[in-house]
């Protein structure tokens, strides 16, 4: 099977398994509103930024790890070695996650009151420690499946912990309430817990039928190498999880300091909050809507460079890094235009709302690098150069950050929407000169 064809065929199962479970996702966010109430749905987002905090440090560099090194391993012909990797990753994320949830556990009243500023978040947080050891299991075990560019396996990962997710709410809320109970929003976090339970005994049974089949033969040398797999796993998730843990810090920063710049250009609390939700809740996701796609690309363009780097094939390696980018550069141009047709259309028609329009107007420019940044970081990662992607995301996010302090107070939201441009553009560049050092002036690459 040809590299072209398996990432395209990769490319349609992830994306169209995305699309799913976002149209789920959106359907099951009306049944919370309608259940828990609009009170209810804001204290469970308000634990969002601790839990993707979480992961991020537990699993989620240790997962994209796994991913490029399995793909090396596999690319040489190391199947054994790559599933010892794994193993090997999975036991260090588990252990991490295992300490996080008993930190959890025990400080959740000092998080609730101190980092989130709300009480009613304690009993929320102590449900939601204990989805992270089974999110670990997922998770890397979907970096393995990914590496291997075997794909239905996450994709039907994802659905099951949807769909878990979705149904345990729905059957507990009707036992509830036929006994006549109050119900609680802890009930959603159970939800949470009960998605990532499914989704990694599923991905373990895929894992327990390989290795049946394929059984790893202990003994010293493969003691060795699974210790010699530590040093390598945390050299290249270290850069990837901080960069993690940077972009859910920006988050929270942003949540935090938008509304409070808007307020000193001149805005009131009240056109503050929701300008900002406007911002976030409707013209956002519509730009980011398309990046589905490219998300997808950036799933499997990982584990393929890294595969063509081990194979030292890098004619193969340049032409399709040229293609992908051309690809996505040529969509995020194509979604510019549509945007700026379209814009004020889609805000008034699909959001009842005039000021959404005119901010994905402005929004629209940064498609060409948002949608090719993605995929140019995913190749930096692909090739080993964590440390790289790091960096540049970093210098990104700072901007993003100056924006909000230096630019909102003097133009408002649009100074903050220029300084997402200027960010974006500055990753692109930086993604390409580092590109350009990596192949051209070191052969080899």
């Amino acid at each position: 099977m040809s590299k072209k064809y398996t990432i395209l065929k990769g490319t349609f199962i992830l994306t169209a398994t995305g699309i799913i479970t976002r149209l789920i996702g959106f359907f099951y966010r009306v049944y919370l509103s309608q259940t828990f109430g609009e009170e209810g749905v804001g204290l469970y987002q308000l634990i969002f930024p601790v839990y993707a905090l979480c992961f991020s440090l537990t699993a989620a560099g240790i997962e994209t790890t796994i991913s490029r090194c399995v793909a090396r391993k596999a690319a040489l012909g190391k199947l054994q070695e790559a599933r010892e990797f794994l193993f090997t990753g999975m036991s260090i994320s588990f252990l991490l996650s295992c300490i996080v949830t008993i930190f959890l556990q025990n400080n959740a009243h000092i998080i609730a009151v101190h980092f989130i500023g709300e009480t009613r978040c304690i009993p929320l947080l102590t449900a939601m420690s204990y989805a992270f050891p089974f999110a670990a299991i997922h998770s890397c075990i979907c970096g393995y499946y990914l590496g291997l560019k075997r794909t239905g396996i996450p994709a039907a990962s994802q659905l099951i912990e949807q769909i878990a997710r979705v149904l345990s709410v729905y059957l507990f809320s009707l036992y509830l309430l036929h006994d006549q109970n109050t119900l609680s929003v802890t009930l959603a976090v159970s939800g949470l817990v009960a998605g990532e339970i499914f989704s990694s005994l599923f991905c373990a049974q895929m894992v327990f039928h390989t290795h049946r089949r394929h059984p790893i033969h202990t003994s010293i040398q493969t003691v060795h190498r699974c210790l010699s797999y530590v040093g390598e796993l945390f050299r290249l998730s270290v850069p990837l999880t901080a960069n993690r843990i940077l972009l859910n810090l920006l988050q929270s920063i942003e949540a935090i300091s938008i509304p409070k710049a808007l307020i000193t250009y001149g805005s009131s609390r009240s056109e503050a909050l929701s300008l900002y939700g406007v911002l976030t809740g409707m013209a956002l996701p519509c730009i980011l809507f398309p990046s589905a796609l490219t998300n997808s690309i950036s799933v499997m363009l990982l584990p393929t460079v890294a595969e063509l780097q081990a194979s030292q094939k890098r004619e193969t390696l340049l032409l399709l890094i040229k293609k992908v980018f051309f690809c996505c550069f040529a969509l995020g141009l194509s979604c510019t235009i549509g945007f700026l047709l379209f814009g004020r259309f889609i805000g008034s028609t699909l959001f009842h709302s005039t000021l959404a329009g005119s901010l994905i107007l402005t929004l629209a420019w940064i498609c060409p690098f948002l949608y090719t940044n993605s995929t140019l970081v995913s190749i930096l990662n692909g090739l080993g150069h964590t440390a790289s992607s790091f960096f540049v995301n970093t210098v990104g996010l700072l901007l993003r950050i100056a924006s909000v302090f230096f630019l909102i107070p003097l133009a408002g939201i649009r100074g903050y929407l220029w300084g997402l441009l200027g960010s974006q553009l500055t990753i692109t560049l930086l993604c390409l000169w580092e590109l350009f050092h990596l192949l051209h002036r070191n052969p080899s690459v």
